[in-house]
Parts: C-alpha cells; structure tokens; sequence
C-alpha cells in the first residue's frame, strides 16, 4: 500500500482542533494557557492531564502518556498510524495523497471506496426504515421486548429491511449504481426469473463495522421463527471477510484501551444490552469459532480478553481453541462462566448488568477452566474413568505457567476432586519426556511464556520500549532536528540492550536506516526496520519531539531516583531531586502550563 506525503500528514495535523479531538474523551477548562481534565489513559480523580492548543500536543503529568493529535487516535482508539491518520483525515476534511501509488492499486482503492459508499447508504437507508416504517413494527416491537432502549439501537445503527423485492437494488439502480456492484457489495444476489433481487429482505438489519466505524456488511435476523436461516449475514466478498469481523469494535475499543479488557460474547443482542448496561467494552464474535484473526483485534484493542461464551458444549469449545491462538499472541485470555442456559443479554435484562460484572470479576484462567469443565465430564465413579481423567489432568496441569498461583489452583482442584495427593499430579508432569508429542504440554511452555509480559516490571518495560521506539522514529521523521535529538539519547534513556543496538543503528545510518542490517541479529533487524517504516510514513513536529524526549528524560531521573533510594545514596538523591524537577518545568512550559 502507498504511503501518504509528509504534506498529507502535515495537512492532517493542522487541520485537527485538539480541544475539540480530546473533549471528546474527558471534560477540559482551560488553566492559564493550556487546557486540563482527567486523564483518559488510566483513572484518577485529580485532573493531571493536559492539552496544548496551539502546540497541538498532549502530556498526562499522572501516567506520562504524551504526543500529538494521531498519537492520541492510536491511543484511544486502538489503530494503528495509516488508520489514525485516515479517521482525523475524514473528521476534518482533508484530502490524503499517496506517494508513487501504482495505477492498478489506485483503481482497486477507488473501487473499494465505491464499494463502501454502497453500503453505508443502505446501512443509512435500513436504519432510517426501522423508525419511519409501519412495516417495521413487528421488528421495533421485537427489539424492545429484548430489553433493548432506542438510543442504543440508534447507537448501533439497527435498521430493518423492506419485504419488498428490490427496493435497494432499484434505488442504488436510479443513483447510478451497477448491478455487479450491488451484488460485489453483498447487497443483491440473482433472481430466479433473471435480474437481480435484494439479498436481505424483511428483517433486522445489523451493521457489521470495521474499528473505524465503515460499515462492511450486514447481519440480518429472520422475524419469524419459522424462518430460515434465522442469521443471514453478507457473503464474503471483498470488504467483508467474516473471519475478520468482531460487532461492535468500533464503539468497543476507546474504552477497551482505557479499561484494558474487552469482553467477547456471542451475539449482537449480547452487545447491545452490555452496552446499554455500561460494559461498553463489549464485543460479539458473531458465533462460536473465534478465529485467529479476531483473536488478534481483540488482542489490538486490549491486553485482557475476557471470554463470555454461552455454557453449552459449543461455547466451551470455543473458548478451548480461543485459549491455543492467545497463548501465541501475548494475550491475556480469561472466561467468565456464564449460567447453565443463559445468555448475556438474558442475564442483564433479568439481573441487571451488576450481575453480569460480578461474573466477570471471577473469571477463571483458561486452565483453571479447562480442570472444571474436565472434572464436569469425567466420570468418576469407575477407576477406568479416574484414570482417563487423571491422563487428561496431566497436560491440563503443564498448560498453567510453572510455579505460578494459577498453576497451584488448578493442582489442588483437581487433586481434591480425583482423590490423588497434588504431588502425584506435579510428579507425572515433570517425569513427562520433553519430546512427548502432547499439545497441553506443548501449550504450557507457550502459554508461560506469553504470559510473563503482562505482569508488573515486564509490562512497563513493554511501554518503555514502545515509546523508545516511537521517539526514534519521529527522530527520523523530524529531520531537521532529530539527528540532533537523537544524539542527545543516552544508555540511561533507554530501557533495554535492544533498544541501545537500534539507537546506535540508526544513529550510524541516519540518512538510510535500512542499509547494514544485520543478517546474524533477526532481532535488532525487525526493531530497526519498525521504526525506519514508521519514520518513512509519519510526519513529527519539533515540539512533540521535544516532548516526547523530556518524558523520556523524566523516566531517565526517576529510575536513577529509585535506584539511588534502595542503595541509601543521599547525594546522588539530592542531585537528581533538582534535576527531575527542572525537566518537569520544562514540560510545564511546553505545556502552557504555570506554577
């Protein structure tokens, strides 16, 4: 895909109003010549975040999130660079160039962007005949009878489609639409007497959304139980891909980003009444197979995946294969046990959404609830069946992390209900050949090494690195200044021996990052080809820079603060005490901010 000029970007950023982009997120006043308000990266009480309107950055003096209007964007969104850009690009008008984009490209993209304008009307047009047509009463009587308030639905963009036969296909006819296109949007399929008809015909209509809110396709449910199917979807063409598509993302992930968890359930019905509940954070998988390609957007949106499948065998299966694909993905994967035959929606509209939260606060790791679903089914009453349960515990108990509080959970569960001493258990998994082909044990090993990253130091080191990273590569982005920026970057500026590898890299090869890679270091290659990418294809202002490299000299002075703190150094302490202070002066007036 062709990048997007530096002229683009830079259009892009002048034109956003950051006051009115971040108002959005938290309530701002102004104070002296910045604005402030709560912090929508992490909870707090006091106000300790701040927006510079004229500098067009922001800087939380709580958490030390920082940056510019598309920092913010990926932020709180949960996009990546190119998708911020493209969302602040359509808030505010401005039209975005690509670099050297080939003709074929351009036409598939001209295409494509037809394609979604297709769409998005007749999303417009369903949702418009929900409220305004009699024929959709049956439909608006049904989604109330859920539980299921107006301003949700609304929300949502719920619609009904006519009973009719063609009046989709007619009107996009009449606005100069083909019908190849109709039928190359999911939107029409052949008739029986020739022609074509429309695909999705007297029923509750459920846009199917990309996380920056394009519609990409529809879920369509029957009124009548009788008939069939009961879900007709869009077929997969291309803008929708099933696969890929999770209901709801786009209104899921701003607060899956601030909470840090999303919550997968099942069905659309499950989302909007989560949502109307306050569990905005919610998700539908839209079935039971959670595909690896869903797993990892809900892995974009946030570190926890809080699974809400229903309790049937079919839910359970599907929180099995989820758990296999997390342990890959460094996602933190936990399942909240929903009761014997209901559903989230069900559950809320009975005992309110509190209810549906308390089931979220005991939501059991995978393989704690691997060992209960195991001893659910095993039948214990024959020593032929104990031991067929003892041989499934086995690499039940090697897929929780080793000396871990969780793997001590499910040792002493399944140990009370097999009526085996926990040693027995512990003892099997360590006499176990390395080489046994066996996908718990396998998992184990996988599991515990995707999981060490989420917890405490590791996890802020994470952050760290990710915003060494991006420093570096405004540090190529801002040219005029960052060759100078970048040598300003020491060792105690930087987190890791990785990252010191990409400074020096890159400082060498400011001019052409990519050249001199080293064939021996698979590593160091990648971090360095990440931020020479992101480098090529953003623009960085001097004063985010600038930013960007005191938050990063603060970090500097408060990890030599504690260390000097555990080593008793008071002299050291009290030169760094002043310091660390001086550079927060030096935000404050970045900031607009007075003392």
């Amino acid at each position: 895909m062709a990048l997007y000029t530096r002229e683009s970007i830079e259009r892009v950023r002048d034109a956003v109003d950051m006051v009115e982009l971040v108002g959005a997120r938290t309530d701002l006043r102004r104070v002296g010549g910045s604005y402030t308000g709560l912090c929508p990266f992490h909870e707090e009480r006091t106000p300790s975040f701040s927006v510079n309107a004229e500098k067009k950055v922001f800087y939380c003096f709580g958490c030390g999130e920082s940056g510019d209007a598309i920092r913010f964007v990926e932020a709180t969104e949960a996009l990546d660079f190119p998708a911020a850009v493209e969302m602040l690009a359509d808030r505010y008008g401005v039209e975005l160039r690509r670099e050297n984009e080939d003709p074929r490209a351009e036409q598939r993209r001209r295409r494509r962007e037809r394609l979604l304008a297709l769409v998005e009307r007749a999303a417009a047009y369903y949702e418009r005949y929900l409220w305004e047509s009699g024929d959709a009463r049956a439909a608006r009587d049904y989604l109330s009878g859920r539980g299921l308030g107006e301003q949700v639905l609304r929300d949502f963009r719920i619609g009904f489609s006519p009973p009719a036969w063609d009046r989709v296909v007619a009107a996009a006819g009449r606005d100069g639409y083909r019908a190849e296109e109709l039928a190359a949007a999911g939107l029409a399929q052949p008739g029986r007497n020739g022609g074509f008809i429309d695909r999705f015909r007297g029923r509750i209509m459920f846009p199917l959304a990309d996380a920056r809110g394009r519609v990409l396709g529809f879920g369509a449910r029957s009124l009548s139980e009788a008939e069939r199917p009961k879900y007709l979807n869009t077929s997969e063409n291309e803008l929708y891909h099933k696969g890929r598509q999770l209901f709801g993302i786009h209104r899921a992930r701003g607060m899956a980003a601030k909470r840090g968890r999303i919550v997968a359930v099942e069905g659309y019905t499950d989302v909007l009444a989560l949502h109307q509940g306050g569990i905005t954070e919610s998700v539908a998988i839209m079935g039971t197979a959670l595909t690896q390609e869903q797993l990892a957007e809900l892995g974009r949106a946030a570190g926890t995946v809080y699974l809400a499948m229903d309790a049937d065998r079919s839910g359970q299966e599907a929180m099995l294969r989820a758990a296999r694909g997390a342990r890959e993905r460094d996602v933190e994967l936990l399942v909240a046990e929903m009761p014997e035959g209901t559903d989230p929606a069900e559950l809320v509209s009975s005992d309110g959404a509190e209810a549906f939260e308390r089931l979220l606060d005991g939501a059991l790791s995978v393989p704690e609830f691997e060992a209960r679903r195991l001893v659910a089914s095993a039948d214990l009453r024959t020593p032929h069946g104990r031991d067929r349960a003892i041989d499934a515990a086995r690499p039940l108990v090697g897929s929780a992390p080793a000396n871990s509080a969780t793997r001590d959970e499910v040792v002493r569960f399944l140990a009370d209900k097999l009526d085996v001493e926990p040693s027995f258990l512990t003892t099997q998994i360590e006499e176990r050949p390395i080489g046994v082909a066996d996908r718990g044990a396998d998992g184990a090993r996988r599991h515990g090494a995707a999981r060490a990253p989420r917890a405490g130091v590791s996890r802020d080191r994470d952050a760290a690195s990710r915003k060494e990273r991006t420093f570096i590569a405004m540090c190529l982005a801002e040219r005029r200044h960052g060759r100078e920026y970048l040598s300003r970057l020491d060792d105690g500026h930087l987190s890791s021996d990785a990252m010191r590898a990409v400074r020096d890299h890159v400082a060498r090869h400011f001019d052409d990052p990519l050249v001199d890679l080293p064939a021996d270091d698979p590593m160091l290659s990648a971090l360095v080809t990440e931020v020479a990418l992101r480098g090529e294809r953003e623009a960085s202002s001097q004063d985010a820079l600038r930013l960007t490299f005191l938050e990063l000299e603060l970090q500097r002075i408060e990890r030599e603060l504690r260390h000097a703190t555990r080593e008793r150094d008071f002299e050291r302490q009290r030169d760094l005490w002043p310091a660390r202070e001086g550079v927060k002066v030096q935000i404050n007036e970045l900031m607009g901010q007075t003392q």
